[in-house]
């Protein structure tokens, strides 16, 4: 089981204001966490993103991460709707 790492103040914000609006995002978290390039719609990411992952959390919220397979994290990048990232 992965775990969640945001490593910045700003996106973690962000991230707590989505789940404050959207009571199905801590369950889509938790999926993502036992497999972060399956669950949730997962995909890696090409051009100013290549070799980032993203997944939605919803409509049009999307989180872009890199995985840690050693030390088992999905460190969060950015958390945000499409338009943004």
């Amino acid at each position: 089981m992965y775990k969640i790492h945001v490593i910045k103040r700003k996106v973690e914000k962000k991230l707590r204001k989505f789940i404050e609006q959207r009571q199905d995002i801590p369950s889509k978290l938790d999926r993502l966490k036992s497999d972060p390039r399956k669950e949730c719609g997962a995909h890696l990411l090409e051009g100013r993103f290549k070799g980032q992952w993203s997944c939605w959390l919803g409509s049009n919220i999307r989180m872009i991460y890199l995985i840690d397979d050693e030390r088992k994290l999905i460190i969060v990048l950015a958390v945000g709707t499409h338009k943004e990232y």
